[in-house]
């Protein structure tokens, strides 16, 4: 027999005696003034404990404060840790408990075998395990399922709280990057409490929306401003600005728990699209739109994304004009850009275009359309008693969906029905011996079906939606109509953007204004 020389584990030769390089890892996952005090007695004890074995030679104490042991991608003190006993700075890692190591069966194995590889072990004081003992990844395995699953309890337990808060109307948020609200200093329910400086902004963000700027125009205006953004940053994102406008909050409104964390031992929170229930609470807290005015801009939002042309704020004009003959936009366009007879002109984007048929829409300055619009606002506005008697007609017209909605719940039955068929079809081919082709065909037959039922419930849906928003459209329409008096003598671009859905140039140089309501006023140009 040749005896061994090495340690199979440490891989040091069995004649050295050298201290053992020891670490040790401690953490809290809260940062709870309780849970404060521990996390310092857990540095201190093990400091000293340590020290206090001369067969061991202190390195240091590894720490993670306030942060959960789920899973190690946050803990960056236990990866610095794992990191310089896998590059031989660290011979044993002790800590207190299976569960303050990690509550992750697998994260715990996968950590103690690579370490294991390297001759590193690891000790747990607690239940007085050692990596390297031949008991210990059993023993090891059995405790930290346990501790995942007492996480998972402790994960259910949280869930079921927050949940029967959020059933109650209790709604959370990330204060310090949400515009225009801080947190309610007394009242835990309703909240929030406005932010009067940063309201002004949420305010703006709504105003220059609704005067026809886009939220890249929106943008530009808030940097040369220099206004900070919710994160305090310099360069507003446009997806900031339309999470900003789409936002119920701003009207006092809370949907709560749009967002749910799937998987405990990840902690990522996903996008809630119906997978766990929601509570929608009106009157939630103080609003800092107006709810009429949050409303429009939904409708807005929802006209822009319909638009089959790219929407511009460039003018006043931008997207409002449109040529009688083509369809397509005008367009600001200078002439004598460089000399003394430099003029700014509208014209039809596509009038010189090959693919369009030549356009012979007139060429416009800015002047004659202010003139044409005051004429035909004070026109509109001479029968506005009237045009308020019919949208209000219409909107009682519209009111009424109860057949509508009647047969989308009937399409929503048939395709149920349709979807139970095509499960038993599958069930009954899987059990009991049937001609493929007879399979197939009755398989095909089904998924017609269906495709026909669901293009059908979707035409009906965006039927009802689209009714819905003509509804709002012309109440928020009314709204405005009713609080304005008298004549105008000068353009009013906030006028144009209340009352007037867009103004069709007509080769006989008339345009005609399109109003909310429905009506059309015709203004000669001559």
């Amino acid at each position: 027999m040749i005896p061994s020389t090495i340690n199979p584990l440490t891989h040091q030769p069995t004649s050295v005696t050298n201290k053992r390089r020891v670490a040790a890892y401690a953490r809290v996952s809260t940062l709870q003034e309780e849970q404060t005090s521990s996390y310092e007695a857990q540095i201190d004890y093990y400091t000293k404990y340590i020290n206090n074995n001369p067969e061991w030679e202190f390195v240091k104490v590894y720490t993670d404060e306030g942060i959960s042991a789920t899973n190690t991608r946050k803990r960056d003190g236990f990866k610095d840790m794992i990191s310089d006993a896998l590059n031989g700075k660290i011979d044993l890692i002790v800590t207190k408990s299976v569960s303050r190591f990690a509550r992750n069966t697998v994260d715990t194995l996968v950590t103690v075998r690579e370490l294991k590889k390297k001759g590193v072990e690891v000790y747990f004081e607690e239940q007085n395990i050692y990596t390297f003992d031949s008991k210990g990844e059993l023993t090891l395995t059995i405790i930290s399922s346990i501790a995942q699953e007492e996480s998972r309890n402790i994960s259910e337990n949280v869930k079921w709280g927050k949940r029967k808060k959020c059933a109650d109307g209790y709604t959370y948020v990330g204060y310090k990057n949400f515009l225009g609200y801080d947190k309610h200093p007394t009242d835990a329910k309703k909240g929030f409490i406005i932010n009067k400086e940063e309201a002004e902004i949420v305010r703006k963000i709504y105003r220059l929306f609704l005067d026809g700027k886009t939220v890249n125009a929106i943008a530009d205006i808030l940097e040369e401003e220099k206004i900070p953004t919710p994160m305090k940053k310099g360069r507003w994102r446009t997806s900031t600005i339309y999470s900003i406008l789409t936002n119920e909050k701003y009207k006092g409104d809370a949907l709560i728990q749009k967002t749910y964390v799937k998987d405990f031992l990840e902690h990522r929170c996903i996008k809630n699209n119906g997978e766990v229930d929601q509570f929608y609470v009106e009157n939630h807290h103080d609003a800092i739109i107006e709810p009429e005015d949050w409303e429009r801009v939904q409708i807005e939002i929802e006209k822009r994304k319909k638009l089959k042309r790219t929407y511009s704020s460039a003018s006043p004009f931008s997207s409002k004009l449109i040529c009688g003959d083509c369809g397509c936009f005008y367009g600001i366009k200078v002439w004598h850009s460089t000399d003394k007879y430099r003029k700014i002109i509208y014209r039809c984007n596509s009038k010189f275009d090959k693919s369009h048929e030549q356009c012979e829409t007139p060429t416009l300055v800015e002047e004659i359309i202010k003139t044409a619009f005051v004429k035909a606002y004070n026109a509109f506005i001479g029968c506005k008693e009237q045009v308020i008697i019919d949208c209000k007609e219409i909107i009682e017209m519209l009111t009424d969906t109860t057949e509508l909605k009647k047969e989308i719940k009937e399409v929503e039955s048939q395709i149920n029905v349709i979807v139970e068929l095509v499960n038993k079809l599958i069930e009954e081919n899987s059990q009991v011996v049937m001609s493929q082709v007879e399979f197939i065909d009755k398989y095909n037959s089904y998924d017609k079906i269906h495709k026909e039922l669901t293009e059908k419930f979707e035409n009906k849906t965006a039927e009802l939606k689209g009714i819905e928003t003509k509804k709002k459209q012309l109440e928020s329409f009314v709204s405005c109509l009713e609080t304005q008096e008298g004549l105008i003598t000068e353009w009013d671009e906030n006028l144009m953007n209340y009352f007037v859905e867009n103004m069709t140039v007509k080769r006989n140089n008339t345009i005609d204004f399109n109003f909310k309501s429905g009506k059309v006023i015709k203004i000669p140009l001559n």
